[in-house]
């Protein structure tokens, strides 16, 4: 048992955390709780990336933790493809210029593979999901729209539109919505999003009146046709606008949980307003996230093109790497890249071996906590016992001494058993070396070199291991020669007075970034004194 000041909630995460503030918040409500419903919303105009991904993921790390609680949760996916495209992603064609302003549902896709461009980009983010194992239940935001789903939180919106105006200004100091309907209606004419200004709401027929006046769009210039028309909201003729669209979803889907970006802070204030005021269901409880910035700082971006997705990312790391590294925490700025991988792959690992308990930890809170996310990263079905480990770099470099080749995971895995770091073949031990030759093939795993600081006395055990590594030149790889050149290293640590052990957690540290690996006269030997050498001289 804990102590009172240390009382572990759930299974002592932030996940944990978060659904017990929610099922709190929930009963104070007084609102029923046989179905707690998490939101994550799809962005459809862009190529989705990590931090997408994220959104989404740890909507659902929320949802486990109340079925944890003994509670009947699922994740509403909801793909914004009733979105206008506002830019042209980095990297796709042209052409798409002519489509600026238009919904991307109504956008052609320039893969050719779905109906959309709208479905195509929410293909690729729900394809992630699949992949790492999240269920979910998706909703096109279209869709909502067509078959009438918001018409009833439409209705109210547009009936209360001046009180919403003087607010949102009050808000964010943004006038816009004193002047016009904070809806925008699709132009029947030119097909456009953004451009029409919705002019008067004729509630008994549904209907709002437009003028196609025109609009900017970022840098973008959009004219309008000069249409004057009206828009059948029961029909999907126009979409809210983003202050108050998060509220309608809310409420139409009954939505009590939905983290955000620190990007979009504004608009969710002034949805929360709505959603309590408004329409009179308290809103969500959220958590606010900082964005994913790359590794020069900059935020990863649909539209930089800096976009690091999670098809790149699975090209070179399992999806449980992934959901570690979204897992783990919510708080702080997060920078990251594909060089991540090796890490988090490694990372999992040593996770598994403190759940397992073949790795000793005292820390009782934060082994609490790792066990914690390593059940959720498992979706609260953990293995019944841990895999054969190997690190990452350790798999990656040898799969580069290695052409590839039908039969180089066999090879890899071959040398894993004579290292004794492995002893029946496994699906998910085969996957590791698979990924690991994807990364040495394109990341060439011999050129890495990691922070590593020389004392003189190492730089000269360092530069007498380069001299005895030369006597090796030309011997074959025979138990005898890694025998032989293993006590030579001994040898070498105790006649410049250090440890032996001082001495292999170096040339770990130089070779793998780690403080362990295989037997170093075999690992040098098998590596080939040419490359080891080269790689010992990088650090002199």
């Amino acid at each position: 048992m804990e102590d009172s000041d240390h009382i572990v909630v759930g299974k002592g995460t932030w996940l944990d955390k978060v659904a017990d503030a929610m099922i709190k918040r929930e009963k104070r409500l007084g609102r029923s709780l046989d179905l707690i419903r998490v939101e994550s919303g799809l962005g459809a105009s862009g190529i989705p990336h990590i931090g997408s991904m994220g959104d989404a993921v740890r909507a659902y790390g929320i949802a486990l933790a109340l079925q944890n609680m003994g509670y009947k949760s699922e994740l509403v996916a909801y793909s914004d493809d009733m979105d206008g495209l506002r830019k042209i992603p980095a990297g796709l064609p042209e052409w798409l210029k002519d489509h600026l302003a238009r919904p991307v549902s109504e956008i052609p896709d320039p893969f050719g593979t779905h109906p959309s461009y709208g479905a195509h980009m929410s293909s690729l983010l729900l394809d992630g999901l699949d992949k790492a194992g999240i269920k979910y239940r998706f909703q096109s935001g279209r869709d909502a729209y067509k078959a009438g789903k918001l018409v009833n939180q439409i209705d109210r919106i547009l009936q209360s539109s001046e009180k919403l105006g003087k607010k949102i200004a009050e808000f964010v100091g943004q006038d816009k919505y004193i002047n016009v309907l904070p809806y925008f209606p699709v132009c029947s004419s030119c097909g456009r999003l953004y451009v029409a200004a919705a002019e008067k709401y004729l509630p008994e027929e549904r209907k709002v009146t437009y003028t196609c006046k025109g609009s900017r769009i970022g840098k973008a210039e959009i004219k309008g046709c000069g249409h004057h028309g009206e828009a059948d909201i029961t029909k999907g003729q126009g979409k809210l606008a983003w202050k108050v669209e998060f509220a309608a979803r809310w409420q139409a889907f009954d939505i009590r949980f939905e983290a955000y970006g620190k990007d979009i802070m504004d608009s969710v204030r002034v949805n929360d307003w709505v959603c309590d005021e408004i329409l009179g269901h308290p809103h969500p409880l959220h958590v606010k996230y900082e964005m994913f910035l790359d590794k020069s700082g900059k935020k990863i971006s649909k539209s930089a093109g800096n976009v690091l997705t999670p098809q790149m990312w699975l090209k070179y790391g399992t999806p449980e790497s992934i959901l570690l590294l979204l897992f783990k925490r919510i708080t702080g700025t997060r920078h990251v890249g594909i060089d991540d991988v090796p890490a988090l792959m490694d990372e999992y690992d040593y996770y598994e071996d403190l759940y397992f308990g073949k790795i000793k930890e005292d820390n009782q809170a934060k082994l609490t906590k790792i066990n914690g996310i390593y059940e959720y990263i498992n979706k609260l079905q953990p293995p019944k016992q841990p895999g054969a480990h190997a690190l990452y770099r350790f798999l990656a470099q040898q799969a580069s001494i290695y052409p590839d080749s039908q039969d180089r995971v066999e090879k890899v895995f071959a040398r894993l058993v004579k290292y004794g770091m492995a002893k029946e073949k496994t699906d998910s031990i085969l996957q590791k070396i698979q990924l690991a030759c994807n990364w040495a093939d394109d990341f060439t795993a011999s050129e890495e070199k990691f922070e590593v600081k020389l004392s003189d006395n190492q730089r000269k055990a360092v530069t007498e291991l380069i001299g005895v590594l030369k006597d090796f030149e030309n011997m074959p790889e025979t138990p005898e020669n890694a025998k032989s050149l293993q006590s030579r290293v001994f040898d070498l640590a105790r006649n410049n007075g250090m440890e032996p052990k001082e001495l292999f957690t170096l040339l770990y540290r130089m070779f793998l970034n780690a403080d362990r690996g295989p037997r170093i006269g075999n690992y040098f030997l098998d590596l080939g004194v040419q490359r080891t050498t080269k790689t010992l001289s990088s650090y002199l």
